[in-house]
Parts: C-alpha cells; sequence; structure tokens
C-alpha cells in the first residue's frame, strides 16, 4: 500500500459500488434550463441577454464583475423567456436566465478549435481558460484564470491534478480518468505550460488501480516534453483536500491562512483539465459536468453529462427516480455536500453529485456533552481543536474561535463524523466562521 498521505483523516464508508463501473452517459437536455448568474467563488455575472433574446449552445449569457470571476454561457440554443431570481445551490436566490429549449442545440459561432498547444503562449492559454468561464470543478468553484495568475514575485514550479475523489457516494472523477485520461493529461500540460511549471503530478487514491493504469497510459503515451508524475495515495479521507493533497504528493505544507501558490503549486480538478482541454481543442466553454446520481435514494443510480441549468428533479428523474424510502437530499458527497430543501434547483458547475439518502442515512441522534475523548483532534487533517473552537461557536465567543483557529478549518466534517457524543461541530464552526467573516468585514 501507498504511504503517501497526511497526518490524520478517516476511513468512511466508500460507497462507490453501485456507480463506478457505469459509464458517463449524456443526460436529456431538458426543455427549460434555468442559469444562474452565481457559479463560481467570486462576484456573480451581470446578465447580457434580455427576455425575448435567441441565443445558441455555447453563447455567453453572463459577463463577470470582477477579476475573481467566470463567464456564463447557454447550455441549449433557445429563447430567453425570463431573467428573475431562483433557487441556488447555496441556499439563497440568485439572478438566473431562464431559457426555452428549442432542441436544436445550435452551436455559437465562437465555438471553434484554438490554435494547438505548442503554439499557444501562456498569455493566451489563461485567455481562454477565462472566456470559457473554466472554475474548479470539486467543488470550490474558484475561477480557473485567477489561480492561472499568481503574483509576478511567485514562480509555480508544480501543478498538481486531484484525482482522489475520496467523497464517498461519488465517482464522476474516477469515471473521467478511466474515459477521458488524454483529455486529462492534455489540460494537465496546458496549466504547465500557462503557469512556466516544471513539474506534473496526478494524484488518485489507490483504491482506483484502475484510474491510475488509464492515466499512466495517458502519460506515457501523451505528445510533448512535460515532466508527469502520477501518484497512487493512501485512500483515506480527506486526502483530495487541496492542503492534504500537496502534503502526500510534495512534501510541502501550505502555512496557516495561506492559498497553496505560497508553496509553489497550483491545484486544478480532473474535470477542470478536462474543461481546459475541451476549450482549446474545441472552442468549447464550460456549459455541461459529469454529475454522479446515486445514495440508495435513486432507484437507478449512474454518471450522467449533465447541461448546466438542468433542475435537480428532472437530473433524478433520468435516474429511474427516487425510491419509496427516500429522505434526503445532497448535492456533492455526504461529508462536505450541501443538504437542499427542495430538489427545484438547478446543477451548476460546482455540482459534482446528486446524492439522496434513506431513513437508515439520517437518523436524528441526541447532541450530548463534550466526554473529553479526543477524537476530534486526532482526525483533524489540519491539527485544530475542533472540540474547543465548537465550544466557543456554541456560546458565541467568535473571537475565541477564532484564536483557536477556526479560520483554518476547511470543513471537512471529520470531527462531527467520529465525534461519539453527535455533536455538531462542523455545522458550529462555520458559524463562527461566518460571524468571523462579518466582524472582519466590519
Amino acid at each position: 500500500m501507498s504511504e503517501r498521505t497526511f497526518v490524520g483523516g478517516i476511513h468512511p464508508g466508500y460507497f462507490k459500488e453501485s456507480t463506478s463501473g457505469i459509464p458517463i452517459a449524456p443526460a436529456k437536455a431538458p426543455s427549460q434550463v434555468i442559469i444562474p448568474l452565481q457559479q463560481n467563488i467570486g462576484a456573480p455575472c451581470e446578465a447580457i441577454v434580455k427576455v425575448g433574446d435567441e441565443v445558441k449552445m455555447g453563447q455567453k449569457i453572463g459577463e463577470p464583475k470582477g477579476f475573481v470571476s467566470a463567464p456564463i454561457h447557454a447550455s441549449v440554443s433557445g429563447k430567453v423567456s425570463k431573467i428573475e431570481p431562483f433557487n441556488h445551490p447555496m441556499g439563497t436566490q440568485v439572478l438566473a436566465v431562464f431559457i426555452e429549449n428549442d432542441g436544436q442545440d445550435t452551436p455559437d459561432e465562437g465555438m471553434k478549435p484554438n490554435k494547438s498547444l505548442e503554439e499557444l503562449t501562456p498569455e493566451e492559454i489563461k485567455a481562454i481558460s477565462k472566456e470559457a468561464g473554466l472554475v474548479g470543478m470539486g467543488g470550490a468553484t474558484f475561477p480557473t484564470h485567477v489561480k492561472l495568475s499568481p503574483p509576478p514575485e511567485i514562480q509555480i514550479d508544480t501543478v498538481i491534478i486531484n484525482g482522489a475523489e475520496c467523497e464517498p457516494f461519488l465517482t464522476a472523477d474516477h469515471r473521467l480518468m478511466l474515459e477521458r485520461a488524454d483529455d486529462i493529461v492534455f489540460g494537465l500540460q496546458a496549466f504547465m505550460k500557462a503557469l512556466g511549471a516544471t513539474r506534473g503530478i496526478i494524484g488518485i487514491e489507490d483504491n482506483k488501480p484502475d484510474a491510475i493504469s488509464s492515466v499512466r497510459k495517458a502519460v506515457a503515451e501523451s505528445s510533448g516534453d512535460y515532466n508527469i508524475e502520477v501518484h497512487p495515495l493512501h485512500t483515506k479521507y480527506p486526502q483530495g483536500a487541496e492542503k492534504m493533497l500537496i502534503k502526500a504528493t510534495t512534501g510541502r505544507e501550505v502555512p496557516p491562512g495561506a492559498l497553496p501558490m505560497a508553496v509553489n503549486v497550483v491545484n486544478q480538478n480532473t474535470g477542470t483539465a478536462i474543461a481546459m482541454a475541451e476549450a482549446i481543442k474545441l472552442g468549447k466553454p464550460l456549459y455541461e459536468r459529469v454529475v454522479t446520481v446515486t445514495g440508495p435514494g435513486i432507484k437507478k443510480p449512474g454518471n450522467l453529462l449533465v447541461r448546466n441549468g438542468t433542475l435537480i428533479r428532472d437530473i433524478i428523474e433520468q435516474c429511474g427516480g427516487l425510491t419509496s424510502d427516500a429522505r434526503k437530499l445532497v448535492l456533492g458527497g455526504p461529508m462536505m455536500g450541501l443538504a437542499q430543501p427542495t430538489d427545484e434547483i438547478p446543477a451548476i458547475k460546482g455540482t459534482s453529485g446528486v446524492l439522496v439518502l434513506t431513513e437508515e442515512f439520517v437518523k436524528e441522534q441526541p447532541i450530548a456533552s463534550c466526554i473529553k475523548c479526543g477524537k476530534c483532534v486526532e482526525v483533524c487533517p489540519m491539527n485544530l481543536l475542533p472540540s474547543f473552537i465548537g465550544a466557543a461557536s456554541e456560546k458565541k465567543v467568535y473571537d475565541l474561535a477564532e484564536k483557536y483557529g477556526a479560520m483554518d478549518c476547511f470543513e471537512c466534517g471529520c470531527c462531527t463524523y467520529t465525534c461519539p457524543a453527535k455533536r455538531p461541530l462542523v455545522q458550529w464552526i462555520r458559524i463562527a466562521k461566518g460571524a468571523i467573516a462579518a466582524s472582519r468585514k466590519k
């Protein structure tokens, strides 16, 4: 077994068997897509179409309002019927563009191949990633062109592709590594060229030997003079978290509060690498992505290529619908995903999974007092004191929570998972982080 790993972490049930062997299939495009104008960390987009406009598939419909943002494109061709607030996976309502699908998938004229990777300059690659609306597709949705534009005093020497996919139930990245390994390697080469990086790493958990083999084959057959390594990683959650991934593959430790570029590294997701390849080879913007639709509450789990703006309700219906004992809908995985109050929510660039759980997974258990067992401290991959931070947040003493390092928590959920007292530590820490951030703004 590989020794590439990090200190802390947990071993939850992975529950991937129901979809890991199912090839990616295109989802049926809905009769209407509802495309939110906020789909990334940072500033939202501003609509550049109006009601009554005819739009084409791949046409830009949302223009960024700031540097840390990414444009949004139509996922179907048809007519704009409404532009108004609608449900968003983050639990709010944001402005969205409603497009009635004409069923023709007429492509935008701007969707055409770019020059070869060898001919493209680093600045041209960054511009392509920006115009294509690329973001981190592991769930964080950080705009890709921003990651490709570090301050001039920082020289990125390593680009890491995250193929760990450590969240239970999710297998979209696994299937992409099996079916689209060539494009993952091409996308990594593009990122390396854009940043002037001399080393590329693709990290894959060692419970996916078929993916490791597939990606290694693609690396061996790839053209170009790029130093790319495939690193098998010890299977453990949260192995795919960027700081854990950097530690496991390079031995470097990102300082508290710092970004990976502080240790001369940039991380990207497998899906983002493929989107980069498609943007260069086809001129295709990011208007669809692979989503794992799974869980005991789904009748026919699978991996679907889903158009941006497709309602979760329609995605579930294409997988046979819900079982009679379905109880809880989560977008993403069970550890870091967000529970949803309704399935009337559109899929967006960051929607990696649609997970439906049954009663056995969602039984409410009473919260007890902390028994000082220290398990949350043992498993915290950031070496924090979750019980102390949680207790401070529970009492609304947020300055104390900040002193204990609340802002360094990335909400992986290991502490809550392992707590025998069933204390909602990660929820309390999330509340504390919100209060601290609001206080800092003042």
